[in-house]
């Protein structure tokens, strides 16, 4: 597929996925799904590719969906586009390698939700935060009641959904909504710096790691447990697990293969 509102390129095991509609602070609509998924899912089938940053510049993230799109829609429709976003975040949240979203401006709406797929979040010091919709008469309809009270807490997360309010970066530090908070012009080269870290461990552990904790916040205690049990076993099945503990004892970093 070629991409028309998002560019991707790939450098050094780390691919880079850049929202590109500036003329409309990178809103959302159907294409941007589109083209989302099928990076999600060609991404994820690059064995060269070891961890993936998604941007919307040093600008803005994204300022949330398109509402001259959704304004007309009926209850019909929005079901369809709904479902179409929804499953863009599936494949994101649910790639089988390390996601970091890097936020500059504003990411409000589903630009927020956005966020929430990735497995880490890294701000800009400009970035701005929030959940807007019940300004619309509407909800946040991409996940957002969902994941959101699931990373920062019930209390807070019904304090944005209810008020609409937009938070600072700071702000969104102190509630953990985000890792940590970068001056704006560090912002990629820090994101970097994180997916290279994430890039340099083994494939298959990486995978398994996420999936514990993706999986795991899914199922009760004694049941996580349980997953985690199976991937830690299934990890002494890889060459990489060998070498790995064979580097350790001979003091040397490790060369990982993804096997």
């Amino acid at each position: 597929m070629a991409y028309e509102t998002i560019i991707v390129e790939i450098e050094e095991g780390v691919a880079i996925v850049k929202l590109n509609r500036p003329e409309v602070l990178n809103a959302l609509n159907s294409q941007v799904f589109n083209e989302l998924a099928d990076a999600a899912v060609n991404l994820s089938a690059d064995d060269s590719v070891r961890s993936v940053i998604i941007t919307g510049g040093d600008k803005v993230f994204a300022a949330g969906a398109d509402i001259k799109q959704m304004a007309s829609l009926n209850a019909v429709d929005v079901t369809t586009t709904d479902r179409q976003s929804r499953k863009t975040f599936h494949l994101l949240e649910n790639m089988p390698k390390p996601v970091i979203a890097a936020i500059a401006g504003y990411a409000l709406g589903g630009g927020c939700e956005l966020t929430l797929v990735a497995d880490v979040r890294i701000a800009a010091d400009n970035a701005k935060f929030g959940l807007p919709e019940i300004k619309l008469g509407i909800l946040p309809g991409g996940g957002g009641t969902q994941r959101l009270p699931r990373l920062i807490g019930a209390g807070k997360a019904k304090e944005l959904i209810l008020s609409g309010d937009i938070i600072s970066a700071e702000e969104a530090l102190r509630v953990n909504l985000v890792n940590k908070v970068v001056p704006a012009d560090q912002l990629l080269t820090e994101a970097k710096k994180m997916a290279k870290k994430f890039a340099a461990q083994g494939a298959v552990a990486l995978r398994l790691a996420k999936s514990c904790v993706n999986e795991g916040l899914r199922m009760d205690l004694e049941m996580g447990l349980e997953f985690e049990h199976k991937c830690f076993a299934l990890l002494f099945a890889t060459e990489d697990q060998k070498e790995g503990m064979k580097a350790f004892i001979e003091k040397r970093k490790p060369k990982f293969q993804g096997k």
